[in-house]
């Protein structure tokens, strides 16, 4: 696999990663005030799998274009 089909594939995982991080904070915003100590830990998480997507995606342009 080329390292251009390789970092297509990671986006993909991070994509849905980064999706699920997402549904996870807003699962707990609809529950809440139940389970309120969790915020901090739920946002870092979809926070961090945003940022990791991101950084990828940025790398994956940068291949394209060479």
């Amino acid at each position: 696999m080329s390292d251009l089909e390789t970092l297509k594939a990671e986006v993909k995982k991070l994509s849905a990663k980064a999706i699920q991080a997402k549904m996870d904070l807003h699962d707990l915003s609809e529950e809440l005030p139940v389970n309120w100590t969790s915020i901090m830990s739920v946002a870092q998480k979809a926070h961090d799998a945003f940022a990791e997507l991101e950084r990828k995606r940025e790398d994956l342009k940068t291949l394209e274009k060479v």
